[in-house]
């Protein structure tokens, strides 16, 4: 199966410029590398002042989280009927370190590594690494997805 961006559109929440992943590089249950060039871009939504500081790389790794909790989700139906993913959301982010200051002045392309820590059918597990395609470290950490708010107990 080819996971690129139009197929990312059609299975998770973020639209438009704010798909920020290019394409999955390889994925099995256990995790996903993706890649992406959005950083690069002049326009790209997360932009600040003309920068996009490393903290940013968060939602890089979040969209591959998404990415990669679609793909186990079509893996359990056929793909052709599976329905786009509810919205879900960060719930934690820890022990993260950033080890650069910007993103928008690494020249080349982004590899963002998640990897499925613990999974509860609501909550899951990420630990999260994103490098440029040559290696170097740019911030990595832990990160606590909740799938679907409206399941949640709101008492």
């Amino acid at each position: 199966m080819s996971v690129d961006r139009d197929w990312m559109l059609a299975h998770i929440p973020h639209q438009g410029s704010m798909c920020l992943l290019d394409h999955v590089a390889e994925w099995d249950a256990q995790g996903m590398k993706a890649v992406a060039t959005s950083h690069l871009s002049p326009d790209n939504p997360l932009r600040a002042d003309g920068r996009l500081g490393a903290a940013n790389g968060i939602e890089y790794a979040a969209q591959a989280m998404a990415v990669h909790t679609a793909l186990l989700g079509t893996t359990q139906a056929d793909a052709a009927v599976a329905e786009r993913p509810r919205a879900g959301f960060l719930a934690s982010v820890r022990n993260t370190t950033l080890h650069v200051a910007r993103l928008d002045d690494i020249g080349e392309a982004l590899a963002i590594e998640v990897t499925l820590m613990h999974g509860e059918p609501n909550c899951i597990l990420y630990q999260f690494a994103v490098r440029s395609a040559s290696g170097r470290d740019l911030l990595d950490g832990r990160a606590t997805v909740i799938i679907d708010a409206t399941a949640l107990d709101n008492r």
